[in-house]
């Protein structure tokens, strides 16, 4: 295991604050990872250690999310069964193939999907505001997106909330409320199993990862409140800014790595 630094107090006040407010923005519109990875780093956690750490906190934040969802009656978690187990499963064979394969040709690509995704939702205002009749079944749904998104939130995973959100919005028919509520129970089904993963490899902080994780609780159940009381006019933009904000950072690291 990478050596954890020693913190200061403030520093684990800082962990905590930075998990409150990445929980409640991942809660609504995905996207909480901008806040997390960067603090993580910047406390001095090995990119390794802070990965596995990252995961941690935000297995907390998904599941405080996904529990105040289904409380709120926006997911019903017998429908989810299928979908967290392929999810799942999707994850760790993401996590084991990462350590054979490159992950930075997706980082390439994954950037520019993202930012046609956004454009898309921005001439098609009226999707998402309300629920409407499916596209898909959903045994083949969680098939292609559970093992798919899994997979890819194992192997590399910026941007996943966004993608999750916009499968559920365009192929399953929800709005944008009940969207991020079955989102966030995915998100929770990939980092279990990624925390696994990285526990197992001693690549987890734990008094760090435990105090932003104390925030990401707090900030995940505030976050759920938010967008059910708000509503899919509130979720939208807030969608649209987050990923957004994922792609240009992504296109930014990708030409940075290039030069």
């Amino acid at each position: 295991m990478p050596p954890v630094p020693d913190l200061p107090p403030w520093a684990f006040l800082a962990l905590f604050a930075a998990g409150l407010v990445a929980g409640t923005v991942d809660a609504i519109a995905g996207g909480g990872g901008l806040i997390t990875l960067p603090v993580l780093l910047g406390i001095g956690l090995p990119a390794p250690l802070a990965l596995g750490t990252s995961k941690l906190q935000g297995a907390f934040g998904s599941g405080s999310a996904a529990w105040s969802f289904v409380r709120r009656g926006a997911v019903d978690l017998h429908e989810c069964r299928l979908g967290f187990a392929l999810t799942a499963l999707g994850a760790l064979g993401g996590a084991f193939t990462v350590h054979l394969l490159d992950p930075q040709f997706l980082g390439a690509l994954i950037p520019w999907l993202l930012g046609a995704i956004v454009i898309y939702m921005i001439f098609r205002p009226a999707l998402g505001a309300t629920s409407r009749h499916h596209r898909m079944e959903r045994w083949p749904f969680y098939l292609l997106f559970g093992l798919g998104l899994g997979f890819y939130d194992g192997f590399f995973g910026p941007g996943v909330g966004s993608f999750w959100t916009i499968a559920f919005v365009t192929v399953l028919g929800h709005d944008f409320v009940r969207a991020a509520g079955h989102t966030k129970v995915m998100n929770f089904a990939s980092n279990l199993a990624a925390v696994g993963l990285f526990a197992t490899a001693g690549l987890v902080a734990w008094l760090p990862g435990l105090a932003m994780s104390a925030g990401q609780v707090v900030g995940g159940r505030l976050g759920a409140h938010l967008a059910m009381t708000r509503g899919a006019r509130f979720v939208r933009p807030i969608f649209l800014v987050m990923a957004t904000l994922v792609a240009l950072k992504l296109i930014y690291a990708s030409l940075a790595a290039r030069s």
